[in-house]
C-alpha cells in the first residue's frame, strides 16, 4: 500500500515526553478535527488546516499539529506497511533539516499506534534544534504531530509531553 504522505518543508522538534507540566497551566488548542493541551502562556496560532503553540519571548520552541490528505484510506491492518513508508518519510524530512533520525518507535497517541521519530536539525539559517514527528493516520488523514527545541533543551514547559499526551481526534476549529 502506497499512501501520499504530504511533509511541510520546515520541521520541528521537542525532547523528552517525560515530565510535564501542571495542568492548572494549560489550554486546550482546537485545530481542524484535533485538539490538544499547551502550556497556558504558549502563544496559539491557528491556520486552516493547523495549529501551533510557541512558547513565549522567542519562536523556536513549538508543538503542531497538522492536518494532511492521504491519497487512500488508512486502516489499523495497514500499519505496518505504512510504517515501512514512514521511516522513509521521517529520513527524508530528517536529511532537508540537515540531520539524521536518531530514534524511531511505536507508540500511542489517541489510542492509536503511530510512529514517532527523533532526529537533531541544523538549518542553513543557524541554530541547532532536537526534532520530533509523530505520525497519525486515520481514514483519509494524516496528522503529523511536530515539536521543536533548541538543541539541548529537553521538552520545555512539558509541551512535547501534552502534545502526545492528550492529543485527540475530533474537536472543532
Amino acid at each position: 500500500m502506497t499512501l501520499l504522505l504530504i511533509l511541510p518543508l520546515s520541521t520541528v522538534s521537542c525532547g523528552s515526553s517525560a515530565g510535564g507540566a501542571d495542568t492548572d497551566a494549560t489550554r486546550v488548542v482546537a485545530g481542524p478535527g484535533f485538539r490538544f493541551t499547551a502550556p497556558a502562556d504558549w502563544r496559539v496560532t491557528r491556520a486552516p488546516t493547523s495549529a501551533a503553540a510557541r512558547a513565549p519571548g522567542e519562536s523556536t520552541t513549538l508543538v503542531s499539529a497538522s492536518v494532511y490528505r492521504l491519497g487512500k484510506p488508512y486502516s489499523a491492518d495497514d500499519f505496518d506497511a505504512a510504517s515501512k513508508e514512514l521511516d522513509g518519510v521521517a529520513a527524508r524530512l530528517a536529511q532537508a533539516a540537515g540531520g539524521t533520525v536518531t530514534s524511531s518507535e511505536t507508540i500511542a497517541v489517541a489510542g492509536r499506534k503511530v510512529r514517532a521519530y527523533r532526529f537533531s536539525a541544523k538549518p542553513d539559517g543557524g541554530g541547532s534544534y532536537d526534532d520530533r514527528v509523530a505520525f497519525v493516520l486515520a481514514g483519509k488523514r494524516e496528522v503529523q504531530l511536530l515539536c521543536q527545541a533548541p538543541s539541548g533543551a529537553g521538552d520545555p514547559d512539558g509541551a512535547c509531553g501534552l502534545l502526545l499526551d492528550t492529543f485527540s481526534l475530533g474537536g472543532a476549529h
